[in-house]
């Protein structure tokens, strides 16, 4: 394990960056489930064999019947505000692929807050010893 230079090191600062970090995995860990779940809707939309009726969000609250004319494709959000129609096949490796980016950026992400963890921990024993020491030398002094 590498040398760590008490001196460039603040406890504040590492809190900071690991707070930032874990604020970072909780919103990978929902883009995940986001993308997920709009994989499996797609899936369930072409094997399903019921009616066309469904009730479409137009807000958090409000929805309105509708009925989908065509199963063969969907339209997709790709980001920025762009739509992409798509075959279902097509729509779900989409989906698919971008579970599969987020599942990569959490892992390397999980590993960069088990270190910043670890700099804190050893920061810590560092900082606890170096006071123990002071409290020791200066408590010898005044005897």
């Amino acid at each position: 394990m590498a040398q760590i230079n008490v001196a460039d090191l603040e406890v504040p600062q590492l809190l900071d960056e690991l707070e930032h970090l874990t604020a970072s995995f909780g919103q990978l860990k929902q883009a995940q489930a986001k993308f997920n779940a709009c994989a499996d809707n797609v899936s369930q939309l072409a094997s399903s064999t019921s009616d066309n009726q469904v009730l479409v969000p137009l807000t958090n609250s409000l929805y309105v019947p509708g009925k989908i004319t065509d199963k063969e494709h969907v339209i997709i959000d790709v980001g920025t505000g762009y739509f992409v129609k798509k075959s279902t096949a097509e729509a779900t490796t989409h989906y698919k692929g971008k579970v599969d980016f987020v599942t990569k950026n959490l892992e390397s992400l999980q590993q960069a807050i088990q270190k910043k963890q670890e700099n804190l921990n050893m920061l810590v024993q560092i900082l606890q010893v170096k006071v123990a020491e002071s409290g020791a030398a200066s408590g010898s002094k005044t005897t």
